[in-house]
């Protein structure tokens, strides 16, 4: 495979050089003739462990060369690859001037080709700019359609300063963004000298993966901070308790609470929460990060009640009264919240939990409804098929597996606001189906 590399900085000389060791015929382009110079005399533009012996191997082996040229080396290309800057703008926005103006120099190139060009997009974007910006700016310029005559791909990178040269071999994954699975399949011959599972989605998930991929590195940084202020205001080895924290791999290092979802509740998050954000406050130490917690906690529940409102209905089923499926706790149940704001506005609410019945309720559990929730209570139904029949509106509150068929007990056309992800829901035909962040 012949490859075009557009942009030699940080990713592109990493691209160029590795690519080109791994046997493709690689062609760097940038207007900066000083990095196209020194490409081409076997140098690196970039200083990166093992990347400048790569480079003067691929150089001296033919199988790398680097040119201002933006027509010849597409010309003389199968598929190029996107991966200019995308700085910031002072408001915080991504400065999308340099992918526009090579989208535009590849776009008058392949007019003069009969082949089928991919084109490859690893520069960072928001969702949208591939099928919003680069693919008009293609095509106004080829004068040649998208899909038909050309083919474009997203294919975010993980490389780390460093050690980019071992990211570029050990990857977590290799991400194609693809239009179709034929320019899907020509991005991925990039990466056949790669051992990493090869995932394929839509050009939007991937290019939403990349963003969300540094923000989640960003978030991990800014909470472990903030334990570490918290800690050596306490007089406690903050290192020592992340070690130990991060030895979880079940709940803690893992997928769980990685899904969007509703809110978070129980007797245990909220509340251990708002005990650390009142010790912080007590040493006068402000965690900006762990102080939004409850707050943003918050603004799911009134997502909640948003969809609701919008919908202009006033017969609600509620299905889940619990925090969780599996059990009757309704302590910082953010649904018990959700149902409260409703009665104030007005609804006609019956609610079904088999987990919550005032008959097998006892202990704490029992007090709490009588105390705190009575109004509730006398709302609850003993039979699923009780509120359905007189709902307008369901709203799942957790996922308990018996909400899975819900749909063949629904009116045709019923809406469903489905707030714990319940897949066969999502499919389901039949019904008016609403996720809460899906």
């Amino acid at each position: 495979m012949r490859v075009s590399v557009f942009g030699l900085g940080y990713v592109g000389a990493v691209s160029c050089g590795c690519f080109a060791h791994d046997g493709l015929e690689v062609i760097g382009v940038d207007l900066n003739t000083d990095k196209v110079k020194m490409i081409n005399d076997g140098r690196s533009p970039i200083i990166e462990e093992k990347i400048g012996e790569i480079i003067a191997d691929a150089v001296a082996g033919g199988t790398l060369r680097a040119t201002t040229d933006a027509e010849e080396a597409v010309l003389n290309t199968d598929v190029s690859i996107v991966s200019v800057g995308t700085p910031s703008k002072a408001n915080g926005s991504a400065d999308l001037a340099a992918v526009e103006r090579v989208s535009e120099q590849i776009g008058r190139a392949i007019a003069a080709k009969t082949a089928r060009h991919v084109i490859v997009i690893r520069s960072t974007v928001m969702p949208g700019t591939v099928r919003g910006l680069v693919v008009p700016a293609l095509e106004a310029a080829s004068g040649k359609k998208f899909g038909e005559d050309f083919g474009v791909c997203f294919n975010p990178e993980f490389l780390r300063e460093g050690s980019s040269v071992r990211d570029h071999y050990n990857p977590p994954f290799t991400l194609i963004g693809q239009g179709s699975d034929n320019d899907g399949d020509a991005a991925a011959q990039l990466y056949a000298k790669v051992d990493a599972e090869l995932i394929r989605a839509t050009i939007e998930e991937a290019e939403l993966v990349k963003y969300v991929c540094n923000a989640f590195h960003a978030l991990k940084v800014t909470f472990a901070n903030e334990v570490g202020i918290l800690a050596r205001a306490m007089d406690v080895n903050s290192h020592h308790v992340m070690d130990i924290v991060c030895k979880d791999t079940k709940l803690n290092i893992s997928t769980r609470y990685l899904k969007p979802g509703f809110a978070f509740g129980g007797s245990c998050l909220p509340k251990d929460v708002k005990a650390l954000v009142h010790k912080a406050r007590e040493k006068d130490l402000d965690l900006p990060l762990l102080r939004s917690v409850i707050p943003s906690n918050r603004m799911q529940i009134d997502r909640a009640v948003d969809e609701v409102l919008k919908l202009g209905r006033k017969r609600l089923g509620i299905l889940g009264l619990s925090f969780k499926a599996g059990t009757d706790d309704l302590r910082e149940s953010p649904i018990v919240s959700v149902t409260e704001t409703l009665i104030g506005k007005g609804f006609d609410i019956k609610i079904y939990d088999k987990n919550i019945s005032l008959a097998r309720l006892v202990g704490a559990n029992r007090d709490y409804i009588e105390k705190e929730i009575p109004h509730i209570s006398s709302l609850m139904a003993e039979e699923l098929s009780e509120v359905v029949d007189h709902a307008e509106v369901l709203l799942i509150g957790n996922s308990s597996p018996e909400f899975a068929g819900l749909a063949a007990f629904c009116k045709n056309g019923q809406t469903v606001i489905d707030l714990a992800h319940i897949d066969e829901l999502a499919r389901a035909d039949g019904i008016n189906y609403v996720g809460i962040t899906w």
